[in-house]
């Protein structure tokens, strides 16, 4: 049986606005998720019972959100098979960008799918992670399709708006 919840991290209540993006994706599709602060520096104990427990919760994914170069994504990476989405958000004087090559920048064995900084990517992180559920799940799959479908009608009457 296919797990069809999802874990979201956040290394602070600080990231809970940008995070929330990935939770209005997926409470838009109808997928469970649950929200949890955990810091990988921080409540590292926390962060490792989490991810380590996760699969027995019925998780199947978990996307991990966290600035400066905080990684929260790989060390939760470290501790699960589950697939890992990494958002890095946009915090202290390199507005992001350590915390996306934190978390692109993976060692070879410990995977984690790396999003663009932001609301974009936590947005986008809640879509993958539907997609990765999907591939057992008929119903989301039609959702996520419909979704698709819809957005680029919506496009095709802007174009039309504009030709006049």
């Amino acid at each position: 049986m296919t797990a069809h919840k999802v874990l979201i991290l956040m290394g602070s209540e600080n990231d809970r606005p940008v995070m929330e993006e990935c939770r209005k994706v997926l409470a838009d599709l109808g997928v469970e998720c649950e929200m949890r602060v955990a810091s990988a520096h921080r409540t590292p104990d926390r962060v490792a019972d989490l991810a380590g427990k996760a699969r027995e919760r019925g998780f199947g994914v978990i996307v991990a959100g966290a600035g400066l170069a905080a990684h929260l994504a790989g060390a939760v990476a470290a501790r699960t098979t589950l697939p890992v989405i990494g958002v890095p958000l946009d915090a202290g004087p390199l507005k992001g960008l350590d915390a996306l090559l934190s978390t692109a920048q993976m060692p070879r064995g410990i995977p984690v799918a790396s999003m663009a900084i932001g609301s974009h990517g936590a947005a986008n992180a809640g879509l993958f992670a539907a997609a990765i559920l999907a591939v057992g799940d008929a119903g989301l799959r039609q959702k996520l399709d419909d979704q698709r479908r819809e957005m680029a009608e919506k496009l095709e009457r802007q174009d039309a708006a504009v030709r006049g």
